[in-house]
């Protein structure tokens, strides 16, 4: 692997000189080193050949400290109804077609206001390390929703999610990860990476999940505590967090 920096934003008035820090994949080995230094893959540059990666706040499950939670257990008896299903599917034995990409696509347009065009979805699904494609059904055999997983034989991220906005007051989206979780527990895994952890409308996830951690840019912290205050001050993010120490 290659990690380097991307020189950002200048404030000269208060001498913070931001570099983002970028990665880029070279072998498939370092997949599991690559998320464990707080990395995540980035997909907003179609023409990169090679997976790049960025560092930033993520969050992930220690799996040895996970067990469910009160919240947990209410959200699997709403979607009980349903009479779900999870299959997982190797990517190479997915079928992808029309109906898929529509499906996702349709989401979405609506969740991530028109930031994943059919290029981007595209150049997602043939992400080299993008290995499993999770899908939940009802009971009739109705597509509920699909998650798209980066899985190792240690780890697992939660990439993306798409589902049938239908059932959101049921707390589908809330649930599929939730699911996906036990999965990767019974898989005897070490951790699943949930993505960044930003804003308030973030917080649900440590709210919801036990056994977490976030990176902090240095190191992995179990400061559940500390990360509230984070995503409840990101909106208002005047200078840096070494800045600030030196100003209490």
């Amino acid at each position: 692997m290659k990690i380097f920096r991307s020189e950002s934003l200048v404030d000269y008035s208060n001498y913070t000189f931001n570099y983002a820090i970028y990665c880029r994949q070279d072998q498939s080995i370092e997949t599991d080193d690559i998320y464990n230094l707080g990395f995540l893959p980035y997909s907003n540059a179609l023409q990169l050949q090679q997976p790049h990666y960025y560092l930033a706040r993520s969050l992930r499950v220690v799996l040895e400290n996970f067990k469910p939670t009160s919240e947990n257990r209410r959200i699997d008896k709403k979607i009980a109804v349903l009479n779900p299903s999870l299959k997982v599917w190797p990517k190479q034995d997915f079928k992808k077609n029309e109906a898929f990409q529509k499906f996702c696509l349709d989401y979405a347009a609506i969740r991530f206001d028109g930031a994943m065009p059919p290029e981007r979805f595209n150049y997602i699904y043939k992400w080299p390390y993008l290995s499993h494609i999770f899908e939940f059904k009802d009971g009739k055999g109705n597509i509920l929703g699909y998650v798209f997983a980066v899985l190792t034989g240690q780890i697992l991220h939660y990439w993306f999610s798409f589902y049938d906005l239908t059932h959101s007051r049921l707390g589908l989206g809330k649930w599929m990860m939730y699911q996906t979780i036990v999965w990767a527990e019974n898989q005897n895994l070490q951790a699943i990476y949930l993505g960044t952890c930003y804003g308030e409308k973030a917080m649900y996830k440590m709210r919801d999940f036990k056994g977490l951690e976030f990176f902090d840019g240095n190191k992995w912290l179990a400061d559940m505590k500390l990360l509230k205050q984070k995503c409840k001050t990101d909106h208002n993010f005047a200078a840096d967090d070494f800045k600030k120490t030196l100003s209490d």
